[in-house]
């Protein structure tokens, strides 16, 4: 499953796929709806394939956890969001037995199950590996120019 270009924005609904970049910021289409909106820099943008849940022995990718849904699933919808916390809990731990169950709460279960089915129901749950940094490396380094201050030059007389 490649989740290289998938993106969740704060405050924004549902996953976007991360379409082009522009000058300040880039363009995302949402997996929802398909309409298009241009994010700036400013916002705060997750990119999936950088997203880890807590495990007792460390951290696990959420592209390894979203594997593992899709076999237990055999690709399939996985249980909904919106069932109780315990049933929610007692699913992601047949998932990730090992799961530091005090620093992942019933609200990132949901997140990662509906991030899930999200990706199931557009067709993006796939045995694809994913590609080595498919995103734009520019992307990242625009990111880090934009945030430094420019200096201002001096007009001559």
């Amino acid at each position: 499953m490649n989740l290289e270009k998938i993106l969740a924005i704060s405050g924004k609904p549902g996953l976007y796929v991360l379409k082009v970049q522009t000058r300040t910021g880039f363009v995302a289409e949402s997996l929802l709806d398909g309409k298009r909106i241009t994010v700036n820099l400013k916002s705060n943008v997750s990119l999936l394939s950088e997203i880890s849940i807590y495990t007792y022995e460390g951290e696990k990718p959420l592209s390894e956890i979203m594997s593992n849904i899709a076999k237990k699933e055999n690709k399939e919808q996985a249980i909904s969001h919106k069932s109780d916390n315990a049933t929610l809990a007692a699913y992601f731990k047949e998932i990730l037995p090992d799961y530091d169950e005090e620093r992942v709460y019933p609200s990132d279960i949901k997140k990662v199950l509906n991030w899930y089915n999200m990706l199931q129901n557009k067709g993006l749950v796939t045995d694809e590996a994913p590609a080595a940094q498919s995103v734009d490396v520019s992307v990242a380094d625009e990111v880090v120019a934009e945030e430094k201050p420019k200096k201002a030059k001096a007009k001559k007389a």
